[in-house]
Parts: C-alpha cells; structure tokens; sequence
C-alpha cells in the first residue's frame, strides 16, 4: 500500500524565507540603511497569540525584517487603537503592519474596522476589504491573504496541474475559505465551496482533485471522503486530548490524517504544513511591500501630470490667468513628486506644509541640480526673475519631463498692499492660486511677528524690572518657589553655565553669582531688537515707548519694522531642522549690557517659547506653477538687510524630491551683487549647498536705464526711449550686465544670460531650460568669495572690488568703533550681509550703469548673531516701507456674494 506523498510546509517555508534573507540583503547592498519594518499591534496578552507572534518575529529577524510588538493594554479603546494604526500607516520605516487577533480587550472593538483601518498598502495579512476584493475580481497585484496564498504555494510543491482541476474548498470563512476559493477559480480550477449548510458533502469531496480543508472540526474529513490520488490541503489547527502525550493533547487538522494519508497522492501534515507556509507568505508580503517603498524612493522620474495653459492674445491680467486655470488638488501633486501621508499636512485643498521628515527619508536619492537665478541692476518695476524662474521651471517639468521645483521665498504683505504687487510670478508663469500666495498663505510671517514681538516684550519687560527691584527681590521672582520647592529651568541653567557658576540648587547662590545671574543690566542704548508689523506703516518708523504711568518714566526711542525684516525671518531661512532653529533663536543678541557684553534672546529665557511659536513656521508650503509643476514657497527675509533667500530646509527638501537628474531654481533677491552674493556666502556657506549654475535675469528696459535712459518711475507711462528702439543707449548698459556675468564667474559659477522677453510660459522658456541643462553638466568650480577667518574689514574689501566694481571701502568713525566691538565680542568670523540700495551698483542709488574705483562708504554694523552674519550699513536703508498717496488698497476687495477677491494685480 502507497501512503501519500507528505507536502512538507517547514521545508517550503524555510526555502522562501533563505530566498527572502537573501533578497533582503541585495538591497541592503544598494541601501545600506534599508530595512523592512513589521510592526505586530497586540491587545492583552492571550498566550495562544503569543506563540504566533513568537514564531513570526522569530521568522522576521532571521530573514532581516525590523520587527518590532506593539503590546497596548486590555483597556484600550477603539479610537486609541485606531489612532495607533493611523501613526503606523503614516510611518515611513514600517512597510508591514498585522493586528493579532482575537482582540483580548475589556472594552467594545469591531475588528472588521480595525483590519480595515490597515492601510491597504501596509496590510501584510491581506484581510482588507479593499485587498480581499481585489482577490475576489481576479486583481492579484494587491497582497494576498497569506494561509490561502501559503496553501496554493503547497498545491504547486505538490505537482499537480491547477489548471482544469476540479477544486473543493470546505469552509467560506474571510481569512482562509473565500480566498482560497477565489485564488484557485483564477488559477483556472473548477471550484465548489462546502460549508456547514452544504448538503452530501461528503459526495462533492470525492469529486475533487484538490481538496482544501478549512472547517474548523477535528478530523472531520475521512479517508472515504478523499477521491483516490486526491491532493489535500489541510487547514485546520485543533488541540485534541491524547493521554500518551506528557502535554495529555495533541495537535489535528480537520482531515483525520491516518486515513486521508492511504487515499491521497499528496497531504499536508499537522503541525508542520500550512502553519509555517502562514508566515512565510506573511514574511513574503512584508518583504515585497518594502521593495515598493524602497523602488518608489529611488524612482528617478516623477509620474507627474502637467495641466494644459490655454494661450490667450492679448495677455490678460496676471488675476485673470490665475482664475481661469484650475489646479490640481495639492495631495495629488504631493503624490506625485513622492512625498508621503504624514509628510503632507494640508492648508485647505491647494497648499500644504511638507515635514522636514522628508530630508532624512529620500536621502537615499542624492541631490539634483542647484540653479540659483538672479538678475542685473532691475528698474524699480524688477526685472521678472520670479517669471523667469518659474518659467523655467513650467518648461523644466511640463515640457522637458524632467524632475523640476521651484523654491521662492513668501512675499511681505506690505508690498502688496502698498505699490510693487505681488511676488507670484507673472503672465502664463505664475504660483497658484496666486491671492494665496500673495496674503497669509500657512501663516508663517504672523509667526514670525509673533515671536519677534514676544522678544521685545521680553526685552522691554526685564529692563523695567530689573530698574523696579532689589537683587534679592529680583532674584526670588526670576527663580519663584512652587508649592514650597525652588528651582531653575533648563534656560536658567544655561545661563548659569555661560556665566561660569556650576550650581542647580537655587538656594546655594552667593550674593555675587545672584546678583550676576539675576541682572542682565542692559543699555537702552545699544538696543538692536525692534518690533515688526507686517503692512508698510511710515508712522511707525520712529516712535517712543514706555509712557504710560504704569511704565514709571522708563520711556525710551524705538521703531518698527515690517515682519520680514527681522532677524527671526532670517534665521527661519538659514536654519537646517528645529534644533538648529532653536540654536540660533537663542544666541540672537538684542542689546549689550553696560559692561559691553552681548545679551541674547536665551538670557531673556524666551528661547524655548519662540520655539514654540515657530515650529510649525520651519516647514516650507508646497504650491504648484499654472502648468501644474511643484513649487516650494518658504521664507521671505528682506533681501536689503538680510541674505534674501527662501530657505535652507526647503531647497534641501527640494533637492531630494527631484533627485539626481533632477533640478531645484531658486531666487536670490535683487541684482547678483546683493542677492547672489549673499546666496552664496552666506546660505550656501551655512547649508554646504553649492549651486550648479547661474541664471542671470536681464530686460532691455533695464539695460538701456544703465545706458543713461531716462528714470523709471512706478506708476508713471515709460519713457519713449524704452517703448522704441534705442541700440545707442542699450549698447552703453551692457557694462552692467558684464558686471553681473563677472559676478557669477567669480564664484565659479556657469552663467546662463535670460532676456525676460515676457515669455509664453513654459513652452516660452524652452531654450532657456535647455542651456540651463547643458550648464549644469559642466564641472562644478564652485569657490567662496572669502574665508571667515578674514577680517571684517578685509572682506568687506573683498565683497566691494569684486561685486560692485568698487577700488576700497571706507569707514566712518562710528562703523570703526562698532567693528572693533564686534570683533572683540567674538563676531569677527560671521560672514558679512551688505546692506545696500539695489538699485545701483554702488552705494548711491542714482549712479546707474557699472562705474569702477569708486569709494563705498560703510555708515554703521550690527550683529545678526542668531542668522550669523554681521551687516554693514551701507547707506540709510529703510525696514519699514511706507504707503503711497494712491496704495493698491484702493483695488483690493472681496465679493461677498461669490467670495472672489477683487483687484488683486
């Protein structure tokens, strides 16, 4: 008598899981710190879930899975164990998530909604509904539910052909009948499914070739029920009582094994069949969804889909071209480019912050071409570098389908209520929607008003305070007992260590360390911090504070400027994640006390709450241009007195998003003398980002204004020289635009020359992108203009002669008395952030064209600690802009019947 062939389950499960180890380790070889992440949610503690959870973490770290159990106790409820999945779908290292079931849980939890809170994508046991169905319409693309995958392995290990079988399943249960059922039906088996209602089961059983057993009774199937040369398939898992045993049980199917095995060609054995092929399959899902998440990482080209522009003659306004274009929904865009769900917080349907979570997860794919565009010497009307740069990229992305993203910086909201507009773009290349763009857009310059004015209050406060109070009576304040227990907070501590006193028990201070730790004794001289509005308000450029009665006579002279003028604006630009932030937040210095010493935010102990108000500001807002190409929108400091320039965080983001073959455009504010230079050495020298090549924005309009045209006024109809050819005073301008290119040399850079001709959009800014391309593949001699350990003095020299075109620098006696003291205060090795008029070469704004040996006079310094750099005054430059007689306040308005803002540029 031939007994059957045995389907051993731990021989083939042992196969896939070597195979999958061997696999595993492949791409680890291409991703060294890839590894597939199972996470293994249990409710209580049930000890027949232990095992199974024992076995596949075992089978899990052999292979080289990051297993890890997420053990919640019985009391947890629905929506905390919902929440849970939620945080594990939106993971980015887990690629596999199973939910041990039973549930051992003391409250009331509907299972069905907690497997199909799993997202589909991360649903290894493949018992979601939308993953069950796939299986149901013969889609076999999802992942498969693993003990009827496990068993159709078997029936292959077996030799027989599925094809044309007659196949019976006993059982319909979710988890192994149906989809037993549906896996052989689309394998091309002829199938029945028997279940408890099924009449003469027995005789449907003889009937088949393959026999699947799933019914939940002990040994129910007998021999007589198994069509001789049959294939069986044994499901079941049941303790029955055998006293021969030391346990007293032992375990069964529900095929009674002794007499199937004398009937049947090929049987699975229990324990030791479809058991160990369950988790081998579970292993096999886990695996395979890693491999998607680590191939759509190093995906090199975006499936990214352009929206259509629809050309019309002549241009319509810049308002109209934004309404009639319809974007696309912001978390589609986000998916397309290769951001994930919890990296994607949305603002509405339009705009969204991304996390800077995303740095670390795409640094596998390198970074793409850095392309900074900037322009020459602009007329007061700018010469269109927010166009072209957004032109560029339409053509970059829709046209060239290459990975392409703009970073610009947020416009100030004064400018668009005041008389330039907004700062969107123009024409067929804009940001959309633009009035978002334009007014508040995720909030982050009224987090920045907010935490710069916190700081004056801080500031203003402890000055009053501290000139109200005794040492003593200062210092019980500043370190308070609560609820009969002193101590300090980690600020405080900090301070404390600045200072050199090594003491945590407030109580153990001398009266000289109390004294120097409780009095910061500022000058109200030397203050630097000003408070900041974001609206262009020349009334507040010089006020007084402090008269209230209230205020005891300690009033003093202060002013206001806009938001984005502020130190914190540009620290938010040059910071690298949010404890760098938080750094710089701290060491900003507002004042110096009357020994000369710098006093910082942090001795202000506000470094932590501005923080706080920040946190959510550091993430840069993804928009999209009017061909549907991404744009990142981040930071706006004033390119006059900061480095004017979106941010590090942003770019970098950016720079991963398109990847190697990809490119990043960004804006460097103003001409290459101020923007590019202070982009260069100031924001590449704190990123370590070295631009690729250089777009350099000029208009014949600007270039016949340095020839010695006639001055161009905002709101005023262009002179004729500029509406009619005038190749005289257009040859005699080109000495600016060879300044600008000699500029962008001098860093190393490839220059690429764009003539803002008011192009057509993307399909306008073809050539441009292609030279653009071709630049970028030259080799890259990037250089810094000057080392930090120079002099303030010497790189001023160095930044004069070699941008401007200047023969030295001069100081006045207050900027020669101010350097020494920065430079005696340790600022001397911060990089330099120039000052001056944009709209001349030289410090003198009325010099036009490109004059050489000229004097560049340095007025006053002071220190942007915080930042990291040190700016030279250049000239009176104001940082608060004020209205016109007519502002564009008098267009702006908002429909109340259909919600659309009115007379927005």
């Amino acid at each position: 008598m031939s007994l059957a062939k045995l389907i051993s389950g731990t021989q083939v499960a042992n196969e896939i899981r070597e195979a999958l180890k061997q696999q595993v380790c492949k791409w680890k070889s291409v991703l060294p710190t890839f590894a597939p992440g199972l996470r293994i949610v249990q409710v209580g503690a049930r000890e027949d879930s232990n095992v199974y959870i024992r076995m596949k973490i075992k089978a899990a770290t052999e292979i080289g899975i990051d297993v890890r159990l997420v053990q919640l106790p019985r009391s947890i409820t629905q929506i905390e164990l919902l929440d849970k999945i939620f945080n594990l779908n939106n993971d980015p290292s887990v690629h596999g998530i199973i939910v041990q079931m039973p549930l051992d849980c003391e409250t009331k939890i509907d299972s069905h909604k907690i497997t199909d809170a799993v997202s589909p994508d991360k649903d290894v046991d493949g018992l979601h509904t939308i993953n069950e169905g796939r299986v149901s319409i013969g889609d076999l693309g999802g992942f498969m539910p693993c003990t009827p995958w496990g068993c159709i392995e078997l029936i292959k290990r077996s030799g027989v052909k599925m094809e044309g079988a007659n196949a019976v399943v006993l059982g319909r249960s979710k988890i192994v009948g149906t989809p037993a059922a549906n896996l052989l039906k689309w394998y091309n088996a002829t199938v029945t499914v028997c279940h408890s209602k099924t009449k003469n089961i027995a005789d449907i059983c003889r009937g088949a070739d393959i026999l699947v057993v799933g019914i939940g009774v002990p040994e129910m199937v007998k021999g007589s029920w198994i069509k001789p040369g049959a294939v069986v398939i044994d499901c079941g898992i049941n303790v029955k009582p055998d006293p021969s045993k030391k346990t007293g049980t032992r375990l069964v199917g529900d095929v009674d094994f002794e007499e199937a095995k004398v009937v049947a060609s090929a049987i699975t054995p229990v324990p030791g069949g479809v058991g160990p092929m369950t988790v081998a399959m579970l292993m096999q899902n886990t695996v395979r969804s890693a491999f998607t998440a680590a191939e759509n990482l190093l995906q090199k080209a975006w499936d990214l889909a352009p929206l259509t522009l629809k050309l019309i003659k002549p241009v319509p306004s810049d308002i109209v071209i934004a309404r009639s274009q319809t974007p696309k929904d912001i978390s589609l865009l986000a998916q397309e480019i290769g951001l994930i769900g919890n990296e994607v917080s949305q603002y509405g349907n339009k705009k969204a912050k991304i996390s800077l979570s995303a740095i670390d997860r795409l640094r596998p794919r390198g970074n793409g071409s850095y392309v900074v565009v900037c322009g020459i010497t602009p007329t007061p009307l700018g010469e269109g570098k927010s166009t072209t740069l957004i032109g560029l990229v339409q053509a970059l992305g829709a046209h060239l389908h290459r990975n392409a993203m703009a970073c610009l910086r947020q416009p100030s909201q004064g400018p668009t209520f005041g008389i330039k507009g907004g700062a969107a773009g123009g024409g067929y290349a804009q940001v959309i929607p633009m009035e978002d763009f334009n007014l508040h857009l995720t909030g982050d310059i009224h987090a920045v008003t907010a935490a710069n004015n916190l700081l004056a209050a801080q500031l203003d406060t402890r000055i009053f305070h501290e000139s109200t109070q005794e040492d003593k009576n200062l210092y019980e304040r500043l370190v308070p007992k609560i609820k009969g227990e002193r101590k300090f907070s980690k600020i405080q501590l900090r301070r404390l260590q600045r200072l050199g006193i090594n003491k945590t028990d407030p109580d153990s201070l001398a009266n000289e360390e109390i004294t120097r730790f409780a009095r910061l004794d500022i000058d109200p001289d030397t203050i630097m911090w000003e408070r900041v509005v974001d609206v262009n308000d020349r009334y507040l450029r010089q006020i007084t504070v402090g008269q209230s009665p209230t205020e005891k006579g300690l009033s003093r002279p202060a002013s206001f400027s806009i938001s984005v003028a502020s130190e914190i604006m540009a620290v938010l630009a040059l910071a690298s994640d949010l404890e760098d932030m938080k750094q710089r937040l701290g060491r900003m210095v507002v004042a110096f006390s009357r020994a000369g010493e710098p006093v910082t935010a942090d001795d202000l102990g506000v470094t932590g709450a501005l923080t706080v108000l920040l946190k959510d500001a550091l993430e840069p807002n993804l928009m999209q241009t009017l061909e549907g190409t991404p744009v990142l929108v981040h930071a706006g400091p004033f390119a006059n007195i900061a480095h004017g320039c979106s941010s590090i965080v942003a770019d970098e983001i950016a720079l991963k998003l398109v990847g190697k073959e990809g490119f990043v455009c960004t804006e460097a504010g103003f001409g290459s003398d101020i923007g590019m230079e202070k982009f260069c050495n100031i924001k590449c020298r704190s990123s370590g980002r070295y631009p690729n090549a250089m777009v350099l924005v000029a208009t014949v309009r600007a270039l016949k204004m340095h020839g010695g045209g006639a001055p161009v006024t905002p709101g005023a109809p262009l002179n004729k020289q500029y509406t009619e050819e005038n190749l005289q005073l257009l040859e005699k301008g080109i000495p600016n635009l060879l300044q600008h290119i000699s500029n962008g040399h001098k860093f190393g850079m490839p220059v690429v020359v764009a003539i803002n001709g008011f192009s057509e959009g993307g399909a306008g800014c073809l050539d441009l992108a292609n030279a653009v391309i071709k630049a970028c593949e030259k080799s890259n001699n990037f250089k810094l203009l000057y080392q930090n350990e120079m002099s303030l003095l010497d790189k001023l020299n160095t930044i004069a002669q070699n941008m401007y075109g200047a023969a030295k620098v001069e100081l006045t006696p207050d900027a020669e008395k101010t350097m020494q003291k920065l430079t005696k205060a340790g600022f001397g090795n911060l990089p330099i952030c120039m000052s001056k008029t944009s709209a001349s070469l030289t410090g003198d704004a009325k010099i036009k064209g490109a004059p050489k040996g000229f004097t560049l006079t340095v007025q006053n310094f002071y220190v942007s600690a915080g930042a990291g750099f040190v700016v030279a005054m250049c000239g009176e430059i104001s940082k608060m802009p004020g209205l016109p007689t007519r502002p564009c306040i008098y267009d702006i308005d908002l429909n109340t019947e259909t919600g659309i803002i009115e007379g927005l540029f």
